[in-house]
């Protein structure tokens, strides 16, 4: 074990002090840039790289980043628990391109939620939403474990356990959201999801997650994303059943109707890469959210 963290630690100082990118968020707190094991790639399903419709995207460089960002925001309080936002992106991008592009790091600081924001590597800069070793049964809770470990090469998280868990994702990220939930290992811990233009398919498996927790799910959809017909065909059968569910737009929401509805489905005139960032949308996500917001007590400097 101490092996495993020393190996964690040196890769977190070593990659953090070679990517200039590490540093630009000093403003907001801590970004640390490592590589795990447990991240979605290489994985066995895209040792040869992956083909979609008549291009081939081999697996180097597609499928053989490990990097994963933990950003620690200033002011976070370390308890007994460490509460997790977890992003996944989508097609054609890549993490440093994810941060910058859509805000998530200012979005949290200005959220002043008391999270670690998590954002692992998936199919780098390709047409794929294969979430790797995180779709494999119980890979999600191998995953958090080791980003939890190498959290506590810092002692102030030494004593520290996994808390709530929110994943998120945007366009593709919908598809290892929904395997997560499945046969992660975790479920007991994930306490809300949101799929931003995401919800393409997969919704059996968000519909037995919500049977089966008290969660939370938050769901932003445009008209030219491909997913205004199944999201809206889901609302139809929750209405169906039965089931209580706020249906609104995303400029006319309140927050204090987001933090008292379980099942939240907002359309928007926003384009696709725009539903994160340009309405702050994220932000708003997190501020409803069943995240603390930082306060008083032990924090991280």
């Amino acid at each position: 074990m101490k092996a495993h963290l020393a190996l964690l630690t040196a890769s977190v100082a070593v990659v953090a002090n070679a990517d200039p990118w590490a540093t630009r968020y000093a403003e907001c707190g801590t970004l640390r840039v490592t590589n795990l094991a447990s991240a979605p790639f290489p994985h066995p399903q895209r040792a040869e790289g992956h083909r979609y419709k008549d291009k081939v995207y081999p697996a180097e460089p597609h499928y053989r980043d490990s990097t994963v960002a933990i950003f620690i925001p200033k002011g976070l309080r370390v308890g007994r628990t460490v509460d997790f936002v977890v992003h996944f992106h989508g097609w054609n991008n890549h993490v440093e391109s994810v941060l910058g592009q859509f805000k998530l790091i200012e979005q949290l600081a200005e959220s002043r939620r008391n999270a670690v924001l998590v954002v692992p590597q998936g199919p780098r800069d390709a047409p794929d939403s294969f979430g790797g070793k995180l779709e494999d049964r119980d890979g999600f809770q191998r995953f958090m474990t080791d980003v939890l470990a190498a959290l506590k090469a810092d002692p102030r998280f030494a004593e520290a356990k996994l808390g709530r868990i929110i994943l998120s994702g945007h366009s593709g990220g919908y598809h290892v959201i929904a395997f997560i939930l499945a046969r992660g290992g975790l479920a007991e811990h994930v306490k809300e999801v949101w799929l931003f233009d995401a919800l393409y398919g997969q919704t059996e498996k968000f519909a037995a997650w919500l049977g089966n927790s008290q969660g939370r799910l938050a769901a932003i959809y445009t008209d030219g994303g491909g997913t205004k017909a199944e999201t809206e065909k889901w609302m139809t059968d929750l209405r169906v059943k039965g089931t209580a569910l706020l249906a609104g737009n995303d400029r006319e929401a309140k927050a204090a109707e987001l933090r008292r509805n379980r099942l939240v489905f907002l359309h928007t005139d926003l384009g696709h890469d725009d539903v994160l960032a340009q309405r702050r949308t994220f932000r708003t996500f997190l501020e409803t959210s069943c995240l603390e917001p930082i306060g008083a007590g032990q924090t991280w400097k």
